[in-house]
């Protein structure tokens, strides 16, 4: 007999969300300048969660002015006092993960099970972990080297770090940016994407909870009107940006000329590139991982998969097959393994890729699958007889959409691999270790997995090559880009 399915729904009534939420500046939430608010909504049922205050240019001038008043007294703490502030908001993120785990689900879309098991440990782990850096600046290995072994580059803090982030990873991109920031004496003025910025206001609770100094941390909901006065502000040292390529290089190009340190972690198109000796069920969770994780909205995702000829049929069957047991829908359940796709732009945006997949001639595969009628939704879909000249296989589709291609030589693998303006992420699936070592050094990605994907560590740097970016966030790496070495 069939068993019925069982829903397994997380409670709703953990997080309390507020009716309305102002701007966080110089440690008190506040109207905007200007009165504007806007309305945040859930994507997988499209009612309207808040209302959150909308910042504009006199707004993003006065968070500048309370983290410049904030950081002369912040950047002249020892380290090991900014580290017990890092530490006490680590710990506190622990303590309330549930809190949060609901909340950024409700208003990302992305499945509990994700929110729970995965974004929020590395949230914490990276406040940890850059909370144990904030008194060992001087032994990191900046500058040039002295003769007793230490570094002689007296590190210090730039200033005001502007930070813009994205929606797909709301708190885990806020825990990237701001936790190094601090640890090295900056302050910040951070505004999260317009999609999804409670979890951001509830972080600056977590401020206040902390104790953390008025003005250090200032977070400023709003459209890109204000990341964009943020990015071109005078008094903004350090400018750190996630999100699409097309923004990013008109970031570098506001920031041209000025003396505003720049990292940009932008689009990517990864490879998950497929051996014809690799555990076939192994790669199989590691494919599914790659591009259905958090429904594809990745910047890292292994969308692009190239399989070795030989084994392309059975990969599929498997793959085909694995992807006909995936859950799709409430993603409150912790069953659930594909969620709400974030916006009604952003599944518009997927829909008309995807068409255009099916127009140039790809052949579109999904399985059965019934979508919630509310909500923005898109089935698990993979596209067979794809070539590089194929717009899918090119340009960033930022959903749970996967494009196979073939290969006969590991040369030919990375050279299809590589074939791509982007240079993120890849993946490498072989039971040989030496294939691993010498096809992963002729790729050019930031981060290669091997006989895994989407591995995150904080000790571990992310970052890009060519239209995917410059500079790396976490790990040692990460301090530098906030430091004057």
């Amino acid at each position: 007999m069939a068993f019925d399915y069982a829903p397994a729904p997380e409670s709703r009534s953990v997080v309390d969300i507020a009716p309305s939420y102002g701007l966080f500046i110089d440690g008190e939430f506040t109207e905007a300048a200007e009165g504007k608010v806007f309305k945040t909504v859930s994507p997988s049922t499209e009612e309207v969660l808040s209302e959150v205050a909308q910042a504009g240019e006199a707004d993003v001038d006065r968070a500048v002015r309370a983290a410049r008043k904030a950081f002369e007294k912040w950047s002249a703490l020892p380290g090991s006092e900014r580290a017990k502030y890092l530490f006490r908001i680590a710990r506190i993120i622990q303590e309330r993960s549930r809190e949060l785990a609901v909340l950024e689900t409700l208003d990302n879309g992305k499945p509990i099970k994700e929110t729970r098991d995965a974004d929020l440990p590395l949230v914490a782990a990276h406040f940890f972990y850059y909370a144990g850096w904030a008194d060992k600046l001087d032994h990191a290995g900046f500058g040039r080297r002295t003769t007793n072994g230490h570094s002689g580059a007296n590190p210090r803090p730039l200033g005001v770090a502007g930070q813009v982030i994205p929606w797909n990873f709301p708190l885990l991109m806020l825990a990237w940016k701001i936790a190094p920031a601090l640890a090295t004496g900056n302050t910040v003025v951070l505004k999260p994407a317009e999609t999804t910025p409670l979890s951001a206001l509830f972080f600056a609770d977590i401020c206040r909870q902390a104790g953390l100094p008025k003005g250090v941390v200032n977070i400023l909901p709003g459209y890109g009107d204000a990341g964009a006065a943020l990015v071109a502000h005078p008094d903004v040292n350090k400018v750190a940006f996630t999100g699409s390529t097309a923004v990013g290089k008109e970031i570098a190009r506001t920031v041209a000329g000025t003396r505003k340190k720049l990292t940009l972690e932008l689009g990517g198109k990864g490879a998950n590139i497929v051996f014809d000796d690799a555990p076939i069920d192994q790669a199989v969770e590691g494919i599914v991982t790659g591009i259905f994780f958090n429904q594809g909205q990745v910047c890292c995702a292994g969308s692009r998969l190239l399989v070795q000829e030989s084994i392309h049929d059975e990969l599929l069957d498997s793959l085909k097959r694995r992807l006909a047991t995936l859950r799709l829908g409430d993603p409150l359940d912790k069953n659930t393994d594909i969620g709400a796709i974030n916006s009604a732009e952003q599944l518009s945006r997927i829909t008309s890729l995807v068409e255009q997949g099916e127009a140039e001639g790809a052949e579109r595969w999904s399985p059965s699958c019934e979508l919630p009628t509310s909500g923005y939704w898109f089935a698990p879909t993979l596209f067979t007889n794809v070539t590089q000249a194929h717009t899918i296989a090119r340009d960033e589709i930022f959903g749970p959409v996967l494009s196979v291609l073939t290969f006969r030589t590991p040369d030919e693998a990375v050279a299809k691999a590589n074939n791509t303006q982007y240079g993120l992420s890849a993946g490498i699936w072989t039971e040989k270790g030496s294939r691993i070592l010498a096809v992963a050094g002729k790729l050019r990605a930031g981060v290669v997995w091997s006989n895994t994907f989407n591995k995150f560590d904080p000790a571990s740097p992310f970052g890009g090559y060519k239209e995917s970016g410059f500079g790396r966030e976490g790990g040692r790496h990460g301090l530098e880009a906030y430091l004057d070495v």
